[in-house]
């Protein structure tokens, strides 16, 4: 019966817990700042990268054609793709469905 008082005696939120206007907010902890610090460092180098490119566009421009991505590719696809198969009989395709027939 205690045990049923307290759990009936705290008042949570009205509504969801974690959301709206009367939602249950975590306190910032000091890792959750140097987490955010990392992921805006991380974001800073990428946007860098994104600013200063190693090669320019014009140098990019043809070296996937330089290297042969696309006909490898279509190599590839050719070996792949599996070719037209002859006429199929019944028999070829049900005859699976008699193994457990046996012979007088």
């Amino acid at each position: 019966m205690r045990l049923t008082l307290f759990l009936l005696s705290r008042k949570g939120p009205n509504g969801h817990i974690f959301r709206g206007k009367n939602r249950l907010v975590r306190p910032v902890t000091n890792a959750d700042c140097h987490k955010l610090k990392r992921e805006y460092e991380v974001e800073e180098k990428n946007m860098f990268y994104l600013r200063h490119p190693y090669i320019t566009i014009e140098q990019s421009k043809g070296h996937a054609r330089a290297l042969g991505k696309k006909e490898a590719w279509l190599d590839n696809f050719r070996k792949i793709r599996t070719p037209v198969k002859g006429p199929v009989t019944l028999e070829q395709l049900y005859g699976h469905l008699g193994h457990n027939k046996s012979w007088e």
